[in-house]
């Protein structure tokens, strides 16, 4: 059984040029991030979703005065051409953690591979001393202590945490097993920005205090057959932001929760590369229903 894998379209900073209005309608996919955001067309005969926002002769203009914000990048706004994403300007990537970081080491890995098209600009953590941590300084991967934290002096408050992202110019935020809820300040900062991984099909087995073996042992006693790893979107809540992807792996009758949580982890690593490639990418849309939507890299016409 597999699950659905929901990815993330942004075009930060983007021109696109006047196109000459088409003899039969197109359709515009808008996405709100932290940085200036721009559009991407798209032929509606060759994609499946019918809810993607019609352009209007008003929308129309608002593309063409789009041209004068940037000159130093040009996207095509023609029906099937997709930019390489190697002229893209690389992301900057901010990485939460708690404890050991094997999502965030897979992530880097990939990106020292060329499989990401991004960077890791910093890591933030709330435990200076955990395995995370030790790897980023140990890659030269500069860490921020946040929450603020009276016995650690040099820990951010929420609002100069934003302030410190945006030094280092972050396009977007990966929490990896980062165990504290996001404040609403950083909501507010990055929105339809942030991502979080947890170990189980959302929304089952999910919300406060539902985090690392609990998760598993729970969903053992449930006598569920499938679990799995969820990426989703970031609201002030835990674990109540929209899905935007997920694996499947089958719960058998014998397993203890060591043996799930290994099999599930294995899963994390392999989504959370993808997932933070398709990011960097701009191959995420949103549904006017508020529903993020993965745009296929073999075939940019398809959506899952």
């Amino acid at each position: 059984m597999e699950a659905q894998i929901f990815l993330f379209q942004v075009y930060s900073n983007s021109i696109i040029t006047p196109i000459q209005k088409p003899k039969k309608p197109y359709f515009i996919s808008l996405l709100s991030s932290s940085s200036p955001s721009s559009s991407q067309i798209v032929n509606p005969n060759r994609v499946s979703f019918k809810t993607l926002y019609p352009i209007s002769s008003q929308s129309e203009s608002s593309i063409n005065r789009l041209r004068c914000r940037n000159r130093s990048r040009e996207v095509k706004a023609v029906s099937g051409d997709i930019e390489d994403p190697r002229t893209r300007v690389r992301k900057n990537l901010a990485v939460f953690v708690s404890g050991g970081g094997s999502n965030f080491r897979s992530i880097h890995e990939a990106i020292l591979r060329g499989s990401v098209h991004g960077e890791i600009a910093v890591l933030v953590t709330n435990k200076p001393g955990c395995g995370g941590a030790e790897y980023a300084r140990d890659n030269n991967i500069p860490v921020i202590l946040f929450p603020k934290m009276k016995e650690k002096p040099d820990s951010l408050s929420a609002n100069d945490l934003v302030t410190a992202l945006r030094r280092y110019k972050v396009d977007f935020i990966l929490l990896a097993g980062y165990l504290k809820l996001i404040p609403i300040e950083l909501v507010q900062a990055y929105p339809r920005s942030i991502l979080n991984i947890h170990p189980s099909l959302l929304p089952a087995f999910g919300g406060k205090g539902f985090y690392g073996m609990k998760v598993h042992q729970t969903v053992i006693a449930s006598g569920a057959r499938y679990s799995g790893p969820t990426i989703h979107f970031v609201d002030e809540h835990y674990d109540t932001g929209r899905i935007l992807a997920q694996r499947v792996v089958p719960v058998l009758a014998n397993d203890t929760a060591d043996e799930l949580a290994a099999r599930v982890l294995q899963k994390e690593h392999q989504l959370y590369v993808e997932v933070a490639a398709a990011l960097c990418e701009e191959r995420i849309v949103w549904r006017e229903d508020g529903v993020p939507l993965i745009r296929n890299k073999e075939n940019p016409n398809d959506y899952s």
